[in-house]
């Protein structure tokens, strides 16, 4: 059997809180599954899908290429910081 907490209950608003003492090593803004079983309550840690930084496999692979964007229009805002620099561009 693992370690043993205590922790208070107390009021927060209209709801009832857990404080969880901080030498669980539990992040803040974690998000706990609180599940009600027939000897009590199971407190876990929610599974959360962990996140994969692909920026860094950009290049890797020698012969693909990237497939062209034509499935988006550009923005407004990009239309015309280009008409405006080549008119700055033809002006200067």
């Amino acid at each position: 059997m693992g370690k043993e907490y205590r922790a208070k209950v107390f009021k927060s608003g209209n709801s009832l809180a857990l404080r969880l003492p901080k030498a669980l090593g539990l992040k803040e803004g974690s998000i706990m599954v609180l599940r009600e079983e027939r000897a009590g309550f199971v407190v876990e840690p929610e599974d959360t899908p962990k996140k994969i930084d692909i920026s860094g496999f950009a290049g890797k692979a020698p012969g693909i290429r990237l497939a062209p964007r034509e499935d988006f229009e550009e923005r407004p805002s990009t239309i015309a910081a280009r008409e405006a620099a080549r008119k700055a561009a033809g002006q200067a």
